[in-house]
């Protein structure tokens, strides 16, 4: 049987497992990953959840196709409702809205803290699902930024970092002299859109997503002109639009002079 092949977006995810590490597949979907985890020798064993009995019944007839029931094991959970401390190292989240993925490590955030790892792909909100790591001491310790069907997914690594030191690599050395010296909120605001380590690997992929970023706000405030602020919403729509394309800019201007 051919080995199990994954699309762009899910092999960045599998990539970011540490090699040896039990995983718990939350939101599992018809367990591509998880089978790939195993049937690469990346895993010893996953635990494969989802809270939909359809995609979960998918996962198990693929998992019973490729013989590795005695290495899989699929569990009809609500996040990580039905998880226990103590069954994987590595926490697999992906493929769903970062509110809800919030909701998932906020609910059960003992269970959150016990993992060694978190690899989370979320699908929207990623410079509020930043600020909540940051804020509930995550460490950011690897981020990839890539493009499948023309659209950009995110995905990154973090670990638990609640009464310990854990910094990821950051952009904040290219603002500590002269004129582009910034507040640590301000530093704080980029970090949280763009990723810290996205701001430091500068990939192409990274410096197209900041290029399209601008020309959507760009196009945004031309049809806010073209309509005319004439009450009080879109003013304030047109002055938040123009400060995210003056932050984006701020940071393709350093990114550009390296």
């Amino acid at each position: 049987m051919r080995s199990q092949v994954l699309s762009k977006r899910l092999q960045t995810v599998a990539d970011m497992v540490t090699r040896g590490y039990r995983v718990c597949d939350v939101g599992c979907d018809h367990g591509y990953v998880s089978i790939y985890l195993v049937e690469q020798d990346i895993s010893p064993g996953v635990l494969a959840m989802d809270v939909r009995e359809g995609p979960l019944h998918a996962a198990r007839q693929h998992v019973i196709e490729r013989n590795l029931e005695d290495k899989i094991e699929t569990r009809l959970s609500d996040g990580l409702h039905n998880y226990n401390i103590g069954e994987a190292k590595s926490l697999i989240c992906a493929g769903m809205g970062g509110r809800l993925m919030q909701r998932i490590l906020e609910e059960n955030k003992e269970k959150t803290m016990s993992f060694e790892e978190l690899i989370l792909q979320p699908q929207s909100e990623m410079e509020q699902f930043r600020r909540f790591l940051r804020e509930n001491h995550y460490g950011i310790l690897d981020e990839e930024i890539l493009v499948e069907d023309g659209k950009f997914y995110q995905v990154i690594r973090a670990v638990p970092a609640e009464g310990r030191c854990i910094l990821g690599k950051s952009i904040r050395s290219r603002w500590t002299a002269g004129e582009q010296e910034l507040p640590e909120e301000e530093l704080c605001k980029l970090e949280d859109r763009y990723g810290p380590v996205n701001l430091n690997k500068k990939t192409d992929v990274f410096l197209s997503y900041l290029s399209r970023e601008e020309r959507i706000y760009e196009s945004i405030l031309a049809g806010l002109r073209e309509n005319g602020l004439t009450d009080e919403k879109r003013k304030s729509r047109y002055l938040q639009v123009e400060d995210s394309l003056r932050d984006c800019r701020k940071v393709q201007a350093v990114l550009n002079d390296e």
